[in-house]
Formats: structure tokens, C-alpha cells, sequence
């Protein structure tokens, strides 16, 4: 089985990106910048504080939308860097290189919050957190944990392509990893109780459907069509 711990993804590449390695910056300046940007509401900001009222529970939608969509966004970033390896498409290389860098900056986000709240950054079960019967139907195997992730064999044939054959197979990939992503989002948006949180969420709604428009057009261009 694919090896599935979450690292810190390295949204670089010398040919076309300007070189940016991740530093450690102290949990306090963290916090800060988060707090300032008003992705996190101060009073939330320091697990800890007389005040932990608003602190999410390690069993809710806040704590559970975040771990796993960390862990999706981590196979959208890796896809998309197999792909800019694959091809010489400058617009599939364009796209790739844009998921790379919202996904990760936003798993960083998804993340930071889990260790604002002094929450596990690990799932003892993907997608219990949401309400109702959406995450049913759904069994982990071959490396893909969650509705839309890819597996390791396909993973691997993604690896494997070349040209044409990568860009679809890429494409294809992406589309359905979006549409579980969606999915989960539109979750959050609605069961999250931390409104930073919601409002991320819907940003991901509302991006990752602009972006399967985006990806039919450019497989209609390459005579195919989403899975």
C-alpha cells in the first residue's frame, strides 16, 4: 500500500518555478499571521485559553473536514507534479502548477488550524465527520482513502504516461479527485461551526467547479471527456 503520511510538499521545480523551500516559523508567529489574515478568529487562536468554548472538538465537521481534506489536497499536489514531468503541454503545465500551489497552501492552512486547536492531524476513520449518508459507499483501497482519490495503480500509470496519454489520464484523475473534494467541501460549508473554516470551504466549491469546466474543455480539446 502507498505509503500515505502527509509531508510538507515541495511546490518548486527549477525550470518554471521560483525556488521557495517552507520554513519553521514559531507557533506564536504563526498564529499571528493567521489571526491578522483573519483566517482564524482570535479568540481560537491559542488552544489553551480560559476561553476554549470555541475551540472545535476533535470529533467535529472543524476538526474532521480539516484532516481530511489535508490528506486530499496532498494527492492533488502530488498528481500534479507527476504530470509537469510527463508532458510539455504549457497549459497542462499551467494548470498543474496552480492546483500544486492552492492545494498545498491551503492543506498548510488546514493544518495550522489543527495544531492551533491542539487537535491530531490523523483520521481514525475518513469522513465520519459528515452528516447524513454521504461518505458511505466508500471503501479505502488501493491507496484511495476517500471518494475521488485516485488509487495507486492509477497513480502509477499516471507515472508511467507520456504526452497525450498523461495529460488525459491527468485530467481524468482530477476531475473525479475534485468532485469527491467538492463533495466534502460543501460538507464543511454547511456542518462547520468555525466561519473561517465555512468560508474556505465554499472557496473550494466555487474553485474546484470552476476548474472541472476548465479540465472538460481542455479534454474535449484532446478528443475525450471526464471518466
Amino acid at each position: 500500500m502507498r505509503d500515505t503520511t502527509v509531508t510538507e510538499p515541495d511546490v518548486t521545480d527549477s525550470d518554471d518555478a521560483p525556488t521557495h523551500k517552507p520554513s519553521r516559523v514559531p507557533w506564536a508567529v504563526a498564529a499571528a499571521a493567521l489571526v491578522a489574515l483573519g483566517l482564524i478568529p482570535w479568540f481560537v487562536a491559542a488552544p489553551g485559553d480560559k476561553d476554549t468554548s470555541a475551540v472545535p472538538s476533535t470529533a467535529s465537521a472543524d476538526a474532521g473536514f480539516a484532516r481530511d481534506m489535508a490528506v486530499h489536497h496532498q494527492q492533488a499536489v502530488e498528481m500534479s507534479f507527476i504530470i509537469r514531468d510527463r508532458t510539455s503541454d504549457e497549459d497542462v503545465r499551467r494548470l498543474a502548477y496552480d492546483i500544486a500551489q492552492t492545494q498545498a497552501n491551503q492543506r498548510g492552512m488546514l493544518l495550522g488550524w489543527l495544531d492551533l486547536w491542539g487537535l491530531p492531524k490523523t483520521s481514525s476513520g475518513y469522513m465520519a465527520w459528515m452528516k447524513g449518508d454521504g461518505h458511505m459507499g466508500h471503501e479505502p483501497k488501493d491507496g484511495s482513502l476517500m471518494p475521488g482519490m485516485a488509487t495507486n495503480t492509477e497513480l502509477d500509470q499516471l507515472g508511467k504516461a507520456q504526452g497525450k496519454d498523461a495529460e488525459i489520464l491527468y485530467l481524468q484523475l482530477l476531475t473525479g479527485h475534485h468532485m469527491g473534494g467538492v463533495a466534502m467541501a460543501r460538507a464543511c460549508a454547511e456542518q462547520c461551526e468555525v466561519p473561517q473554516e465555512r468560508q474556505l470551504a465554499q472557496g473550494m466549491v466555487d474553485a474546484q467547479q470552476s476548474e472541472m469546466k476548465l479540465m472538460a474543455d481542455m479534454l474535449k480539446e484532446r478528443g475525450s471527456a471526464p471518466r
